[in-house]
């Protein structure tokens, strides 16, 4: 998944975000106006197509000048940032790309903006809740699903997760035991 959905609005087209989350600026990185990234994307390998990114709440448009893998991580050289001070104060700030620019998925992949505030029904018909937050584990993505008084935790794999209804805004599953 791409991280698009951290602030991503409930599935309606109306309420469509603009752009996905594809990074998170941990820290400047040497004094040449390098930072280092937290890759929020399955899709990293994006990076190197990419010409400009987006920071902040602000969208501010800046030009990629380069990039390179750093252990789990990338180091991003931003144009008009060219020292530490200045790459310091980008600290903290999400990096963005046009969501026109959303890599292509799978048949059955979804964005994280997709899912979230999805209502959840069990193949049985019991109402769950709605998907509040996606958690990212090693394994598989975890639906946070809240009804306002209770929480459920879906593991969002094939043998719990039946349908995924875009349209009708809903997420069936099909609960394993010990879920509730």
């Amino acid at each position: 998944m791409e991280g698009g959905g951290r602030a991503g609005p409930s599935p309606d087209s109306e309420n469509l975000p603009s752009h996905l989350v594809v990074g998170r600026i941990l820290a400047p990185h040497g004094v040449k106006g390098e930072v280092e990234v937290e890759i929020l994307t399955d899709f990293p390998d994006r990076f190197s197509s990419l010409k400009t990114v987006c920071l902040g709440e602000a969208l501010e448009r800046v030009v990629l000048e380069g990039h390179r893998p750093r252990n789990n991580r990338l180091l991003l050289k931003l144009g008009g940032y060219e020292g530490r001070e200045q790459a310091a104060t980008l600290r903290g700030k999400l990096i963005y790309v046009p969501l026109e620019e959303a890599m292509p998925l799978e048949e059955d992949e979804y964005y994280l903006y997709q899912v979230l505030g999805l209502q959840v029904w069990t193949t049985e018909g019991e109402f769950l809740g709605r998907v509040d937050e996606v958690l990212s584990t090693r394994c598989n993505d975890v639906y946070l699903v809240s009804d306002g008084a209770q929480e459920v935790l879906i593991p969002a794999i094939s043998s719990v997760v039946k349908e995924v209804d875009l349209d009708g805004g809903r997420l069936i599953v099909r609960l394993m035991e010990g879920l509730r």
